[in-house]
């Protein structure tokens, strides 16, 4: 299983609404892609940063959909986010593979 985590460090005033919206339009958008078959959202507990971190975490079997989602989904989604919560985040990606 291939995981692709967006980690997201959100300002602590909007982190309500910015996980209202992750849930209502990011991650509906990005299943709706075709690319992965699930998705969870974590809360990072022992962060040493200031403000909330999340991680976004989404399973596919099938690594070159994880690459066409990386050509061709990545940059509208990620303008989208932009746009929603500009200069209030800061986001870095990962990809992991399961090992069990």
């Amino acid at each position: 299983m291939i995981v692709y985590n967006e980690t997201y460090l959100i300002d602590e005033d909007i982190h309500e609404q910015w996980l209202q919206w992750i849930k209502a339009n990011h991650v509906p958008a990005v299943l709706n892609t075709g690319t992965f078959s699930d998705s969870k959202i974590l809360k990072v507990l022992n962060s040493p940063n200031e403000g909330i971190t999340y991680c976004v975490q989404f399973y596919t079997e099938d690594p070159a959909k994880y690459e066409d989602f990386m050509l061709y989904h990545l940059n509208p989604l990620s303008i989208a986010h932009n746009q929603a919560f500009e200069n209030r985040f800061v986001v870095f990606n990962t990809l992991m593979q399961q090992l069990d």
